[in-house]
């Protein structure tokens, strides 16, 4: 079994996009750009604040789609090795609580001591991976009506529980989401996050199962276009259209409002819907007509996405940005540079010595996964 490329690419895409943003490129460019028209490109680099969906929005689905993808590839290659069920579902068990371990431990370190948080990406994904797991083997009906059932689910729990004071659906700090977590962590977040994301996103990971499967059974032969590889194309373009509809369509007529930070009913289907779009497109480029030049940048930090992940998240974020930013400032400003054009020179050297990193490992082919 093949590689799937447009997998590789995509999970590196998405990690070199979130390496740069740790790394502050973002902002300074936002900053740079100030009263211009790139400024509104730009600004698709941040989150939405609330009712709307930008670019950035769809990065935490995008990881949990392609997560969905990569349990399908994985269950497959287990099961022609003939290995049982039992024994990947404590695979799939251990992965899992890894996952939550270490989004735990990645907000676990604030300035005022240890913290315990559920807002992390791979806490979320913990929950949605089981999820997806114990239903692989139901039908493709079954996983869809499965979902759909998440998706109610979480508008009745923001519509329907009538919690005194908790009981806005769509209004920041008075929502469900917001009264889960002073239960869970005694806490809510400043920004709008809210542990309960991982019901409704776990629509997500299980569409990404449904897409692996649906791939494995193509019988595309890289390189070689089949009518049967075409139609499966059409067929997950055709469940984009739909899923990009019913999102936009709900906030449109103000039945559920988009917002990512409590990923509402109508997040869940629009962002799913550019994840299914965008993943036709490159699989149909890159594995269908084989265009595979120049996808080495990326591939080798998808490779090693987890590790990469949390390298940026806990030893970037605690020193290591810190570090190469003084230094790297204190060489830059010896040119006499404009400040921004020195800051920007900081973030990129963060990266560029990131990704040496993840060069360095994939030539020893060391990958970290769990």
């Amino acid at each position: 079994m093949r590689r799937l490329a447009s997998l590789d690419f995509m999970r590196g895409l998405i990690m070199v996009l979130l390496a740069l943003e740790s790394a502050g490129l973002y902002e300074h460019f936002f900053k740079a750009t100030e009263n211009t028209i790139l400024n509104n490109l730009f600004l698709q680099f941040f989150h939405h604040p609330w009712n709307g969906l930008r670019f950035w929005d769809l990065i935490q689905p995008a990881f949990m789609f392609m997560a969905g993808i990569s349990m399908a590839y994985s269950l497959h290659h287990q099961k022609q090795k003939g290995i049982s069920w039992n024994t990947s579902f404590l695979k799939v068990l251990k992965r899992s609580g890894w996952l939550f371990f270490w989004g735990v431990l990645d907000y676990a370190v604030r300035p005022k001591g240890l913290s315990f948080e559920l807002w992390d990406v791979l806490t979320q994904l913990s929950f949605t991976t089981l999820v997806a797991f114990l239903i692989f083997e139901f039908s493709a009906l079954f996983q869809i009506i499965f979902s759909i059932a998440l998706l109610l689910l979480t508008e009745y729990l923001y519509r329907g529980t009538h919690i005194t004071g908790f009981d806005m659906p769509f209004v920041d700090q008075y929502n469900f989401g917001n009264y889960m977590d002073t239960i869970l962590m005694n806490k809510i977040n400043a920004d709008g996050w809210v542990t309960i994301n991982c019901i409704p996103t776990a629509v997500h990971t299980i569409a990404g199962a449904l897409v692996g499967k649906l791939l494995l059974r193509s019988g595309i032969e890289l390189g070689n276009i089949d009518q049967k590889g075409l139609l499966k194309i059409k067929t997950i373009l055709l469940f984009a259209i739909a899923c990009l509809c019913l999102g936009y369509g709900l906030d449109y007529m103000g039945v559920t409002p988009i917002i990512k930070r409590i990923a509402t009913s109508s997040f869940t289907l629009a962002s799913l819907g550019w994840c299914l779009m965008g993943l036709a497109i490159c699989y149909w480029w890159i594995d269908i007509l084989d265009h595979k030049k120049y996808l080495l940048f990326f591939t080798i930090v998808g490779m090693n996405s987890l590790f990469i992940y949390l390298f940026f998240e806990i030893v970037g974020a605690g020193w290591f940005n810190g570090y190469i930013t003084e230094i790297t400032n204190g060489l830059l400003n010896l040119l006499h540079l404009p400040i921004l054009l020195v800051q920007i020179g900081s973030s990129l050297t963060i990266f560029a010595l990131e990704w040496s990193i993840c060069y360095f490992l994939y030539k020893k082919k060391i990958f970290f996964k769990l």
